[in-house]
């Protein structure tokens, strides 16, 4: 039962991951998050910002269109 919670989690992504993966600096993700740019982002706390690996894919999506 615990093995199927588990699969429902998000995979989540820290900045220097997106960064990377968008081939990016990561003070391009801060200013983009700053300014409500940019691929959404959960904040774990208020220092902690992730990201859904869905919404980064649908992020570039959205931005390739």
């Amino acid at each position: 039962m615990k093995a199927a919670a588990v699969l429902d989690v998000p995979e989540l992504l820290t900045t220097a991951e997106v960064a990377a993966l968008l081939k990016v600096n990561r003070s391009t993700l801060s200013r983009w998050r700053s300014a409500g740019a940019g691929p959404r982002v959960t904040w774990l706390t208020a220092n902690i910002p992730r990201y859904q690996r869905a919404d980064v894919v649908e992020w570039l999506r959205q931005a390739t269109v």
